[in-house]
């Protein structure tokens, strides 16, 4: 165990998980998969893997032409990544709708799809305006079949996660939000490990109220917690991880003993993942206080004042669950 860089840890799934299957590829633009640990370890996937395995120093920018290639190669058995900036997020789709998702149906199960979608994205924070400031897109995905979505806010989960993913017989759309890299970060193995597709995990336990967030709103999460404490409410804060298939139970669980359900995301209001997790959750427990806070239904502003005052930060999260506590 170790403390790790997350795009390090990042790249070092990709590179246990290549040194396995010898079948695998992994296509990417924009970025070179070299990173550095603390210790000087250098991982440079172009180096060990060859350009046959991998993009080499830069194909063109073609997201449809990568995605495109990935599914063709994944969908003759050979486990296959495909790596996208955070400002192409839904190049990926017709191929994941139409081919990638329903390939195992089609073929009565007959035929597996290792192929998963590394997608970059956008951030709350200041930006080049809406097109790249755009989050929440993990929502759409999550709405096609045979997909699953994974959402990973720390370095271990995020390596963890990858290689489930890659491992997995199904599409995964792993989202990958920078927000979250930064700040201190849980140590991670240096050997592989998988973080369950489907399983969420209680990043703190609280009796009064459930709160659901997930990357990368879980950032604004973390600096509201210490000041719900003040405020004496005891939060059980709950991390998805995996939006597709969502664990229910975990989330039932937890509201069944709290009674009150705050889902908090960057996404857009209307038809957000986090409407999803609330009309599953009333299901499962009928009666309880439900609220969601989540962007406004604007494309994401260039100004950074403007964009804070949309944010869905910790004092409107803290407001939030003052007012849960007073219903």
């Amino acid at each position: 165990m170790a403390k790790k860089p997350y795009a390090f840890a990042q790249l070092e799934a990709v590179a246990l998980e290549m040194r396995r299957n010898k079948d695998m590829v992994f296509f990417y633009e924009y970025e070179t998969p070299v990173a550095t640990s603390p210790s000087g370890e250098i991982l440079d996937l172009i180096k060990e893997f060859g350009k046959v395995r991998t993009s080499g120093r830069g194909w063109a920018i073609d997201e449809t032409w990568l995605v495109g290639a990935a599914v063709g190669v994944a969908a003759a058995g050979s486990p296959a990544l495909v790596r996208l900036p955070s400002m192409t997020t839904l190049f990926a789709i017709e191929y994941i709708y139409n081919q990638a998702g329903k390939l195992r149906s089609m073929t009565g199960g007959q035929a597996s799809m290792p192929f998963v979608l590394w997608q970059g994205g956008g951030g709350r924070t200041k930006g080049s305006a809406g097109q790249h400031t755009e989050v929440g897109q993990e929502a759409i995905y999550a709405n096609l079949p045979g997909v699953k979505v994974v959402v990973p806010s720390n370095a271990y989960d995020a390596k963890g996660l990858l290689i489930a993913s890659i491992r997995d017989p199904d599409p995964v759309v792993y989202f990958d939000y920078s927000e979250v890299k930064s700040g201190e970060q849980p140590d991670v193995p240096d050997e592989a490990y998988e973080v369950p597709i489907g399983k969420g995990v209680v990043r703190q336990q609280g009796k009064d109220l459930t709160l659901v967030a997930w990357a990368p709103a879980t950032v604004d999460v973390k600096r509201a917690l210490p000041e719900i404490a003040k405020a004496g409410i005891g939060v059980e804060y709950i991390d998805p991880r995996t939006l597709k298939p969502l664990d229910v139970d975990l989330l039932a669980a937890s509201v069944r003993k709290t009674r009150r359900l705050l889902v908090v995301e960057h996404g857009h209001y209307t038809n957000s993942f986090g409407s999803h997790v609330i009309a599953e959750v009333v299901q499962a427990v009928p009666g309880v206080k439900v609220k969601k806070i989540a962007f406004p239904d604007v494309p994401g502003p260039g100004a950074q004042g403007m964009m804070g005052w949309l944010r869905p930060d910790a004092p409107k999260i803290v407001d939030a669950a003052i007012q849960m506590m007073r219903a």
